[in-house]
């Protein structure tokens, strides 16, 4: 299909949204996969063109967070080396899965992020970070699963890795979106690469979302590392509130 001026600014802004949802939370996706499929696109086509936004948010997230002298723990490129061929598996699912089932998959897993926005843990980094060794190989297993789920369907991820690295290594929120944003741009390569192979990527679509996303990811990525985390916590409730809204009223 044949990309008009006004779809291709539609997801520059949509793009730049999520890519500021993206880097300070998660579920960026749910505001993206739902307008790929208005402007046309098929289930499976709008959720293999979404990767391009949340892989360059990925890349331009991380030179933010370096930029403004945040170190990137090697551990963090561990999380998404073990997400990698969870991914792979997950995203030949998705290439493969009839839209109607995947619309339903969505729907459902909206409703589960609602919830754990809604009712998840609200504090980062209370207590000691977890560095031991069982804690960290808990979590690339963790991870692997994690990894599953982003390569089939990505929507609302960012909540599950902030969760995982929240319980089991207990990482503040700053460290946390660090790590995120590094594990979902290894592990967005996998569910690339499966995309690419099965043709099933809007190139035009996916370049204007990443536009977006890059530059939300950029800029938000280096206001964050000098903002006080009690403000990205409000960040955080007040995207949850207004995606409840979305599902609840719209």
């Amino acid at each position: 299909m044949q990309s008009d001026v006004l779809d291709i600014l539609l997801l520059f802004g949509v793009g730049l949204i999520a890519g500021v949802i993206n880097t300070l939370a998660g579920g960026g996706s749910l505001l993206t996969l739902p307008v790929l499929i208005f402007l046309g696109l098929s289930p499976n086509v709008a959720n293999a063109t979404n990767r391009i936004g949340v892989f360059f948010n990925g890349v331009f997230a991380i030179r933010g967070y370096k930029s403004k002298g945040l170190e990137i723990t090697q551990y963090s490129y561990w999380l998404g080396i073990a997400a990698f061929p969870g991914a792979f598996l997950g995203a030949i699912l998705a290439a493969k899965i009839q839209g109607e089932l995947f619309n339903k998959i969505l729907a459902g897993v909206i409703l589960i992020v609602v919830a754990y926005m809604l009712f998840g843990p609200k504090s980062f980094g209370e207590n000691a970070e977890r560095t031991d060794r069982k804690s960290n190989m808990i979590g690339l297993i963790v991870f692997f699963f994690i990894g599953l789920y982003g390569g089939f369907i990505q929507a609302g991820v960012g909540y599950l890795i902030m969760a995982s690295l929240s319980l089991i290594n207990r990482y503040t929120l700053l460290k946390t979106n660090a790590a995120k944003a590094v594990s979902v741009l290894i592990y967005t390569l996998a569910s690339l690469i499966v995309f690419i192979y099965y043709d099933i990527i809007n190139w035009e679509l996916g370049i204007a979302l990443a536009v977006g996303s890059a530059l939300g990811g950029w800029l938000t990525s280096r206001w964050s590392v000098g903002a006080n985390e009690k403000w990205i916590r409000y960040f955080v409730m007040v995207t949850a509130i207004a995606f409840a809204v979305k599902l609840f009223f719209f």
